[in-house]
């Protein structure tokens, strides 16, 4: 049973940086991806991982945010810079086996999640 863990979230101001981990993914060819969800809003995508070195990012973070994966360690990163008052929201981790496509809709769908970390960003 895959067990996801978020770590890496905080407080900054905008303009800041933080390094957001995903620990606990067992698959030996993976899809993996990073969510968030504001207050009142719906759980949006983020940024996905296949494990081919494939990605793909929201528009809201394209050129701002990183995402990567440390096989080694079995960690799955997500870099944020320029952080913006609007990126607030508690960040989830997905992952399932990798299948032909690896997409925002396939995780929620068929994914397994972690609890989630809380990134707040000041103006």
């Amino acid at each position: 049973q895959v067990q996801l863990v978020e770590s890496g979230g905080g407080s900054v101001q905008a303009g800041g940086s933080l390094r957001l981990s995903c620990t606990g993914e067992k698959y030996t060819r993976y899809c993996m991806g990073w969510f968030r969800q504001a207050p009142g809003k719906e759980r949006e995508g983020v940024a996905v991982f296949n494990y081919d070195g494939r990605t793909n990012y929201a528009d809201s973070v394209k050129g701002r945010f990183t995402i990567s994966k440390d096989d080694a360690k079995m960690t799955l990163y997500l870099q944020m810079n320029n952080l913006k008052p609007e990126d607030n929201a508690v960040y989830y981790c997905a992952a399932r086996a990798a299948g032909a496509f690896c997409t925002f809709p396939i995780l929620v769908s068929s994914g397994t999640w972690g609890h989630g970390t809380q990134v707040t960003v000041s103006s």
